[in-house]
């Protein structure tokens, strides 16, 4: 999908942002708030205009067929902010006529599925109902890729769980891929195949998801034992009990006395953030 996307702004830089996602599965997009998650999902989507590299989706180059890929590509930024005093059916009428593929007997299905009542104006919707209403008019004109950006944020928990089911279903199947930005990780521990992450402009790793996770180990041992991995360790906190750390699974030696289990994400994104200098 990216190849060596690079943009850069007087305080940030995204630095050759490369990743594949293959057809049929959900890719979470992981990263701190301002790590450059939605700088990269507005150049997938030609809203920004790169420095330099290539956007390629289903085999063609956005810059040369961007009308034509986004007749298949579905977008969701967290919730609409755009004639929220109009009613849903007002909207809908207007941003149907874009799509030559659109069909109502599907955007109906959606409707009836997500408990979506077309006379309430977008205002009046939860931010779970909204990020469904955009799905509901993504899936209307048969797109093959969704990108959301943050599409859980702010929702409750139960509301979270319930729109994660959604995004399965949708890869059900195999036709359908969605790119899911979130700082949320344990929303992609249970829904994603793949996992990238971005930390400060630049991809630190890409890949299937227990993949990912099990390139890292957590280690925790005593501070006497700390000069022992201290080099390796990506990075690591101390306290009176001992120390904790993150390292690479590769740079570990097992016959140690030091305890290792594997991270979750969300404490692999923790050490990352710690680390001041970036191994990629």
């Amino acid at each position: 999908m990216d190849k060596n996307v690079t943009k850069k702004y007087e305080h940030f830089h995204l630095k050759n942002v490369s990743f594949q996602l293959e057809k049929g599965y959900i890719m979470g997009f992981i990263g701190a708030n301002g790590a450059g998650k939605t700088t990269t999902i507005k150049s997938i989507l030609n809203l920004v205009r790169m420095d330099s590299g290539e956007i390629h989706i289903l085999g063609k180059n956005m810059t040369e067929h961007e009308i034509e890929l986004k007749q298949e590509i579905g977008s969701a930024f967290g919730d609409i902010n755009f004639y929220t005093r109009s009613k849903i059916k007002t909207l809908t009428n207007v941003i149907k006529r874009f799509y030559s593929t659109w069909d109502d007997q599907i955007y109906y299905k959606y409707l009836k599925k997500f408990n979506i009542i077309e006379d309430k104006k977008i205002a009046e919707l939860s931010t779970g109902l909204k990020v469904k209403y955009s799905l509901a008019l993504a899936l209307s004109h048969g797109a093959k890729l969704l990108i959301l950006d943050e599409p859980t944020s702010g929702l409750d928990p139960v509301a979270r769980d319930n729109l994660l089911d959604t995004f399965q279903e949708i890869v059900q199947d195999g036709e359908i891929s969605i790119l899911f930005s979130t700082h949320i990780t344990s929303d992609l521990e249970k829904c994603a195949d793949y996992i990238t992450y971005i930390h400060n402009g630049q991809i630190i790793n890409s890949a299937e998801k227990e993949e990912f996770i099990d390139t890292y180990r957590l280690l925790n041992g005593k501070n006497e034992q700390l000069d022992l991995v201290k080099n390796n360790l990506n990075s690591y906190k101390t306290s009176s009990f001992g120390f904790t750390g993150l390292i690479h699974t590769k740079d570990f030696d097992p016959t140690l006395d030091i305890k290792a289990s594997i991270p979750n994400l969300e404490e692999i994104m923790i050490y990352f953030s710690k680390k001041e200098e970036l191994y990629v």
